[in-house]
């Protein structure tokens, strides 16, 4: 997915989930931004972190820069939780996907179960896959993809709603999109949402399936790359 001409900048600091405040390198001045993330962004706010951001000439918006990519780690991270269901879409067209190919039709954000929206719907045949995307962005240990960074019930009801697919005869797919290059291995933080740990893993056992892709990340794209590891349990690597 190619990504919108991208302006450079140093992060002061974000605040109010969805706000933050960058100094820009052309020219020096500190903007505030739309900040497209409503997770609490661990490891991803340290002041005087190199940053880049999208500009918009929508005259409507009050915003008008908004926050793309951050450097943590020595990689660039994708903190625009807006882009997973493109990303996924995108790859599953191109057949990146193994798991997901092979579809006749998709279709995105169709009601299902009580008062929910699958992000992707795939029909294969008549047989329905379900597919629910994740943003993952979160790593703090060296190689370890971790979700969520917030506690996040709206996410552990989602399980619920895959997991009644399951049993409704239905495919259902859990599938996480790592917007960083730097991650081998995926895991639950169980410390900072047990709930969605345990979810996880109880819709696991129910039949619905976990998948987790990396992207690789440059300035002006980014791709889904390839599939990465899922630890069921807490682990250190």
């Amino acid at each position: 997915m190619k990504l919108p001409a991208l302006k450079t900048g140093r992060l002061e600091r974000r605040y109010k989930r969805f706000l933050a405040d960058v100094t820009l390198d052309e020219t020096g001045e500190t903007v505030t931004v739309h900040c497209p993330n409503p997770g609490s962004m661990l490891g991803l706010k340290a002041p005087g972190s190199r940053v880049w951001v999208s500009t918009s000439d929508n005259p409507k918006r009050k915003l008008k820069h908004t926050l793309e990519l951050i450097e943590a780690d020595g990689a660039l991270v994708g903190i625009n939780t807006n882009l997973p269901n493109r990303l996924a879409e995108e790859a599953i067209r191109a057949g990146t996907i193994a798991e997901l190919s092979g579809f006749e039709t998709l279709r995105r954000e169709v009601k299902y179960a009580e008062r929910s929206r699958i992000d992707l719907l795939l029909d294969t045949g008549g047989r329905k896959t379900f597919v629910e995307v994740k943003n993952c962005h979160l790593m703090r240990r060296p190689g370890l993809a971790e979700f969520p960074d917030s506690v996040t019930s709206r996410g552990a009801k989602h399980l619920l709603d895959l997991a009644g697919e399951v049993v409704a005869g239905h495919r259902a797919v859990m599938l996480f999109i790592v917007q960083r290059p730097d991650c081998t291995k995926f895991a639950t933080a169980a410390d900072l949402d047990p709930v969605y740990h345990a979810g996880l893993q109880a819709a696991a056992g129910a039949g619905v399936e976990v998948l987790v892709y990396d992207c690789h990340i440059l300035t002006d794209e980014i791709t889904v790359r390839g599939r990465i590891d899922w630890i069921p349990a807490p682990c250190e690597i």
